[in-house]
């Protein structure tokens, strides 16, 4: 069977991918990755960013360095998918394959929201966070919203991050009594797999002082009245807004005719779309599962198995739905919750308590992530 694996996307999902098969067929591999950026970022190296932890520059990891034998990186930007086909064309060309693997994330339909473009701040791209830490200093007084215009969307602790951040910024400026801070999310809870987590992290809202509103989400902003419309006709004023735009997959991928309702649909164990030989990985995937990196890991080891059982005979692992999800607490503690999904019966997880020292096992996951994708 001919092996041209073309993987779009280099993220999480899309580097450990290609990582796996040069491991495993070396020369032989014949992957090419497309990606329109020229630089790998850690998702939560934003919040860094937005709060003056690191710049821009510090938390970008060039995929020059991404160098794996049997691997071709094509920086292009996609203009079309044909799954049938399993034809991509780019802004440089056109790329067949005979598995094709999509791993191109989401992206964020700040027009969904009204006034969000116009009054609201993101901060899930280095682009946005960097806005922020530049406005931040100019904020001293009146209220803040950390808010969510929809669901699913990524990390799901990343809206609690930045609103205990936001504290603890606040605070280290002697401002914090002039402010107020309000969370929204539409969820049940902080971060619904995780009832630990979850009671650690509105234990902190409540000590802090946030203000926490579960099942909302904010529908639009009225620039001119500086308020915040929720879903159910509740209005907020602020100050200040920092907001979690709506999520979908890319126009692409909406446009090729794998999605439906936003999100590409798979079976859950073997990643594979409706499309013989396509598979869907990471944020993009409507797996159900947490839209994080370390779920799109595990789904891309399921995937490399699929295709190098294909190649090479022997048996495909199912996708573990495991992952791990980090918290910054905002006052120099870190939390993290583990999380298994699909290889036992229920939902499993083991909650790591916050603390200082807990700091040292995020630098290590990336850390091990930049020696293994870039060799740094």
């Amino acid at each position: 069977m001919k092996s041209r694996v073309l993987v779009l996307g280099a993220g999480f999902g899309g580097m450990e991918l290609s990582t796996l098969l040069s491991e495993a067929l070396g020369e032989k591999a014949d992957v090419t990755v497309i990606e329109k950026g020229d630089s790998f970022v850690f998702g939560y190296s934003k919040i860094d960013v937005m709060f003056g932890r690191a710049t821009p520059e510090a938390v970008r990891l060039p995929y020059r360095n991404f160098v794996k034998p049997g691997v071709h990186f094509v920086q292009e930007t996609i203009t079309a998918i044909d799954p049938v086909a399993r034809r991509v064309a780019t802004t440089g060309g056109t790329h067949e394959a005979d598995f094709l693997v999509v791993a191109l994330g989401a992206d964020y339909d700040l027009a969904a929201t009204p006034g969000l473009a116009e009054d609201g701040h993101e901060f899930y791209s280095v682009a946005g966070a960097s806005r922020v830490r530049e406005l931040l200093p100019a904020f001293s007084r009146g209220p803040a919203i950390v808010g969510v215009s929809g669901f699913p969307y990524k990390c799901p602790p990343a809206p609690s991050e930045c609103a205990l951040m936001l504290d603890g910024y606040l605070t280290a400026r002697g401002v914090r009594g002039a402010c107020e801070i309000t969370l929204v999310l539409p969820l049940s809870s902080p971060v619904p797999a995780s009832a630990d987590l979850s009671r650690a992290l509105v234990g902190a809202f409540a000590e802090r002082g946030i203000t926490l509103l579960l099942g909302r989400s904010v529908k639009a902003l009225e620039p001119g009245r500086k308020t915040a419309v929720l879903d159910d006709g509740t209005e907020l004023p602020y100050a200040l807004y920092l907001g979690v735009p709506k999520h979908q997959v890319p126009q692409p991928v909406l446009a090729s005719g794998m999605a439906e309702n936003g999100w590409v649909p798979i079976n859950l164990r073997t990643l594979e779309t409706r499309f013989p030989d396509v598979y869907a990985i990471g944020d993009g995937a409507a797996t159900g599962l947490p839209k994080s990196g370390s779920f799109a890991e595990s789904a891309a080891r399921s995937v490399a198995s699929s295709i190098l059982a294909r190649l090479e005979g022997g048996e495909a692992t199912p996708n573990p739905g495991t992952g791990s999800c980090f918290v910054e607490f905002g006052d120099g503690r870190l939390g993290w919750v583990d999380m298994d999904f699909l290889t036992g019966p229920k939902l499993t997880t083991i909650y790591h308590e916050p603390s200082v020292a807990r700091r040292a096992d995020k630098v290590q996951f990336g850390d091990r992530r930049r020696a293994r994708w870039f060799g740094l």
